[in-house]
């Protein structure tokens, strides 16, 4: 019992030191990792938008991210573009072909410019 107290203490005593060897030194500086590109937008934004709620902020804050990306096409613009796939295809129906044919007309078809 007398070699027991001893033992229990300096396994508490080095449990503590372990444990105050793995919190951060105040006196030693922290080290700052560098933002990823969209990692500073994103925090640029998140200070742009001090004060905005809700969907307000929303708004801006997709907005704000898109900023320096390419617009989507309008949608006139989808509209234009030939749909092949769907013009092979009636070809195909018109042809009445099927089985091996059909396949070989598609691809031909799909290939072409």
């Amino acid at each position: 019992m007398k070699t027991l107290f001893p033992l229990i203490a300096a396994l508490f005593l080095s449990g503590s030191l372990a444990l105050a060897a793995d919190t951060p030194n105040a006196a030693a500086p922290a080290v700052e990792k560098k933002l990823t590109s969209s990692q500073q937008r994103m925090a640029d934004c998140n200070k742009d938008a001090t004060g905005k709620k809700g969907q307000e902020r929303r708004d801006f804050m997709s907005q704000c991210l898109r900023a320096g990306k390419p617009a989507a096409a309008p949608e006139a613009a989808v509209a234009k573009k030939p749909q092949r796939m769907k013009d092979c295809n009636g070809q195909a129906g018109e042809k009445a072909l099927k089985g091996a044919e059909r396949k070989a007309f598609m691809s031909e078809c799909l290939k072409a410019k």
